[in-house]
């Protein structure tokens, strides 16, 4: 059962708590607080590799569209020299709607893997330092 001090909320120490008490309690808090952190860094590494695989899907997608883009490039310049007629006209058209959907592709991937770099848990560090302020301000504090 937690100690509770005259206010009543539990696990607060009073000034006549045990030293060994606290070194508990702090150690106790201390592995809850780490052991918290991991799981948050461990959901943001997630978050941003699956925001990593999307970009990198995009940019592959952007990637395969431009290379038919060349094809119909290539195929249209085939038509085209070989005489000149409606054909050549529906391939350029065709290779102008490929690069098109390949640049949007691409600039998207790109954004998407942007989004996720770095690669650092950077909510996480921030909480982390955040914490560890928190707890050299109260042992400061707890100093005589």
């Amino acid at each position: 059962m937690a100690a509770e001090d005259s206010s009543g909320s539990p696990g607060a120490a009073s000034a006549d708590t045990p030293a060994a008490e606290l070194v508990q309690r702090a150690t106790e808090q201390i592995t809850r607080l780490v052991r918290d952190e991991l799981t948050m860094a461990r959901a943001e590494m997630t978050a941003k590799g699956k925001r990593a695989g999307v970009g990198a899907g995009l940019l592959g997608g952007g990637a395969t569209l431009g290379l038919y883009a060349g094809g119909a490039l290539v195929a249209t310049v085939v038509l085209a020299l070989a005489s000149i007629m409606p054909d050549a006209l529906a391939a350029l058209i065709v290779t102008v709607i490929l690069s098109i959907a390949a640049a949007i592709a691409a600039q998207r991937g790109k954004k998407q893997v942007s989004k996720a770099m770095p690669a650092t848990p950077a909510e996480t560090r921030d909480s982390v330092r955040a914490d560890t302020e928190t707890i050299r301000g109260a042992v400061s504090r707890r100093q005589p």
